[in-house]
């Protein structure tokens, strides 16, 4: 497969929704993608992926239009001011009580389509055991299915025979036939391949199984992800993230330690330089090191960059905040384990008030950076100027200061970075000062297309005019390395 240069800077559609604002009445034409000098002309293909998930907007606001009326029609027949005046005019009141009742469960209404409230979530679980498809429901389908679509043009591995049975029994809410499918395409391409297949649409598909599953108390998940924002429950049981805080309640601790013999000759040559940037974190590895650099900069000024490595898939759980499980509990929160030791890291290493700080982060590294970024506490005492994350979910994060320069670099056949919410797919964009570059290239399955080592060789090769770009923003930081210090972080 050829590579191919995908420019991400420039917004497509409306801004990022949050998930509890009314949705608006209509969704505007989606823009056409301007392209860069490196991108290659829009084809046809794409101008019908756009319009395909220009589609999907609109659909999705009237779904979520259909789910906010609802709950407002619900929570007015419910109320105590409509019980006092059904006491004074008892024939008002039931003629009004049908006319609702006709209104919020006919199939020429919302379709059962009752929420908000004790009794109005009583009968929406009551609908999702016996089966019930409101039009919302129906509706927020179809979204996805056409997002689904879009995906297809640039991924053609979608639209392939296999693949395309399981993405239409997940539509259609057959979960037999989709565990059936899914069972076939890793018979036909293995566990990896079948994975990175499904991948540019993994949140459409769990939003759909936490929609049209029997289980009533994971739909928010579904909802959130359709409204653009990111998930705060999981898609199968509906468990909230606060779950998470009771898993990974350590404290943080941040050790000084010093570089074994790989480590420090990888260091011994490192400088200012994207690239060089994302070999240091793997060198650093995934078992707890960071790294806290102080540069002399070439204006005079002394300047500080901090490492943070990704995830160990090892356990789900171990000594260190580079777990699944901290993984986890990055992405859906700020408060983490790994926040808090890298905290602790900075204030142990005594890195003075007011000093300018560039965190750069790999996966789970790159959502503990924008954590820190957000962290009110570390924005008053510290100036980040930059945050650069690569294959890291955090189109959903935003910095506390908004003069952080982010930067995001995402392999398009990498799993992690949809994990937010915002695949390939999504209509959601975002902010206009962010700095995003995506790209597909030869590293097509994951884990391999999530490893440091090949979004080094994308950057050191095809894709050399990102690393240029990128380097151009970060040149302040020029200068001479003067002190390279690992730290360990552990849980407590």
């Amino acid at each position: 497969m050829a590579p191919q240069v995908v420019d991400e800077t420039t917004q497509r559609l409306p801004a990022r929704r949050d998930p509890g604002t009314a949705a608006p009445s209509a969704a505007p034409a989606a823009p056409a993608r301007v392209p860069t000098p490196t991108a290659p002309e829009p084809d046809p293909g794409r101008i019908d992926a756009e319009l395909l998930i220009a589609a999907s907007v609109l659909l999705a606001d009237a779904a979520l239009t259909a789910k906010q009326s609802g709950a407002e029609l619900t929570g007015a027949m419910f109320s105590w001011r409509f019980g006092l005046e059904a006491l004074r005019r008892p024939g008002w009141a039931l003629g009004t009580a049908v006319s609702c009742t006709r209104a919020l469960t006919g199939s020429a209404g919302l379709g059962f389509g009752a929420n908000g409230g004790f009794i109005g979530e009583l009968i929406r679980m009551a609908g999702n055991m016996t089966y019930r498809r409101p039009a919302k429901v129906a509706m927020a389908v179809d979204a996805f299915a056409l997002r689904i679509k879009a995906a297809a043009i640039d991924h053609p591995n979608l639209g392939a025979p296999a693949a395309r049975r399981l993405t239409d029994a997940m539509v259609a809410g057959n979960r037999l036939e989709a565990a059936r499918a899914m069972h076939a395409l890793i018979e036909l391409l293995g566990v990896t391949r079948a994975l990175t297949t499904v991948s540019p649409v993994i949140m459409e598909l769990m939003a759909l199984l936490g929609m049209l599953d029997e289980n009533p108390v994971n739909d928010d998940f579904s909802w959130v992800t359709l409204a653009g924002g990111v998930p705060t429950t999981d898609p199968v049981l509906g468990l909230p993230s606060s779950v998470l805080k009771f898993l990974n309640p350590g404290p943080g601790r941040a050790e000084r330690t010093e570089p074994d013999p790989i480590l420090a000759k990888v260091l011994a040559t490192s400088r200012n330089d994207i690239v060089s940037y994302v070999n240091d974190i793997g060198a650093l590895g995934n078992h707890g090191l960071v790294l806290l650099r102080r540069v002399e900069c070439t204006d005079g000024a002394v300047r500080y960059v901090l490492l943070l490595p990704g995830t160990s898939f090892g356990l789900l759980s171990n000594s260190t905040p580079q777990d699944l499980v901290g993984a986890l509990d990055g992405l859906l929160r700020t408060d983490t384990t790994y926040t808090r030791a890298a905290k602790k890291l900075l204030r142990r290493a005594g890195v003075p008030t007011g000093s300018e700080l560039m965190i750069v982060g790999h996966s789970l590294g790159g959502m503990t950076a924008m954590n820190l970024a957000s962290d009110v506490e570390v924005s008053a005492t510290y100036r980040v100027t930059h945050v650069i994350a690569i294959g890291s979910p955090i189109d959903s994060k935003r910095p506390a200061d908004h003069t952080t320069r982010v930067i995001s670099l995402v392999n398009k056949h990498d799993v992690i970075p949809g994990l937010d919410g915002r695949g390939p797919a999504s209509p959601h964009d975002i902010p206009e000062n962010w700095v995003e570059l995506a790209w597909l290239d030869e590293s097509y399955d994951y884990p391999l297309s999530h490893a440091p080592q090949a979004y080094s060789d994308a950057l050191r090769g095809e894709f050399t005019p990102y690393r240029d770009r990128v380097n151009k923003l970060i040149t302040e930081y020029d200068g001479e390395v003067v002190g390279n210090q690992p730290y360990m972080l552990r849980d407590k």
